[in-house]
């Protein structure tokens, strides 16, 4: 059976006059629906210079949710089930300004021995396992789509002006187009979501190195959010943390689970 342990937080900043953050997660009333649709977690960032960026991201992440754990005729693989929540929580953000407001989306469904991930925008997922921090998602940023294409290394990425300068969102357009992967899990895998204002302010090995270090996940989340302040303070800092505590490990047939025997 699939076993966690998670924290989270967030936190307007020592500069920031609103928290354009959100965060939120469902958890499975039982181990039915465990199996069935897993643990969700999501975090969303309101987009800066757009007017009511915290309703943008509370919009995201509550839709998402609701469309995400609401019941569906058939069993539905995760990526599926996100793919369409994505899309609601899209239509609703634009619906409701047309464009006018927006927000980025790190998501994770974990089920299993596997955790799937989405996102839209410069929110990130990070996977922890034995003290080194492995990215889950790429920034969708102008200066994040250089760095593909070989014209910036990840330090010249940061300092650049296009660091923040989105390619994607939820709610600037009518239609998104969402990344999604999926990741096989181990025991004490750590996995940790988190926007802009901690990425951008520490960097991935000290990153590692601090969770390493602060063993219980509230107090390791309230200390990435000190340092980012205390190295930047210019923005609103979100962290979620999961910890993976034990797996039920499952091989896949044509996109149904069935049970591995020893």
């Amino acid at each position: 059976m699939l076993e966690l342990e998670f924290a989270e937080a967030t936190d307007r900043g020592p500069v920031r006059e609103l928290n354009e953050d959100f965060v939120g997660h469902s958890l499975p009333p039982d181990a039915q629906q465990a199996r069935a649709r897993g643990f969700l977690f999501a975090l969303a960032d309101g987009v800066g210079g757009q007017e009511k960026g915290e309703v943008a991201s509370q919009m995201t992440v509550d839709t998402l949710l609701a469309e995400y754990t609401r019941p569906t005729p058939s069993a539905e693989a995760p990526a599926i089930r996100l793919a369409r929540a994505v899309d609601a929580a899209n239509t609703a953000v634009y619906e409701a300004a047309h464009g006018g407001i927006a927000s980025t989306l790190v998501a994770c469904a974990l089920r299993y021995d596997r955790a799937t991930i989405v996102h839209v925008g410069d929110s990130r997922a990070y996977l922890i396992r034995n003290g080194h921090a492995q990215r889950l998602t790429r920034d969708h940023t102008v200066a994040g789509e250089q760095v593909r294409i070989g014209l910036f290394t990840d330090q010249q990425a940061r300092r650049s002006p296009a660091a923040s300068t989105l390619t994607r969102s939820i709610g600037i357009n009518l239609f998104v187009s969402p990344e999604v992967g999926e990741h096989q899990l181990r025991p004490n895998d750590l996995l940790l979501l988190c926007s802009d204002g901690l990425h951008g302010a520490v960097g991935d090995a000290e990153i590692a190195s601090t969770l390493s270090a602060t063993p219980r996940l509230q107090e390791a989340a309230l200390r990435l959010i000190a340092i980012a302040n205390q190295r930047d303070g210019g923005d609103n800092v979100s962290v979620q943390l999961i910890r993976v505590k034990s797996v039920e490990a499952v091989g896949m047939y044509r996109g149904r689970p069935y049970r591995l025997h020893a």
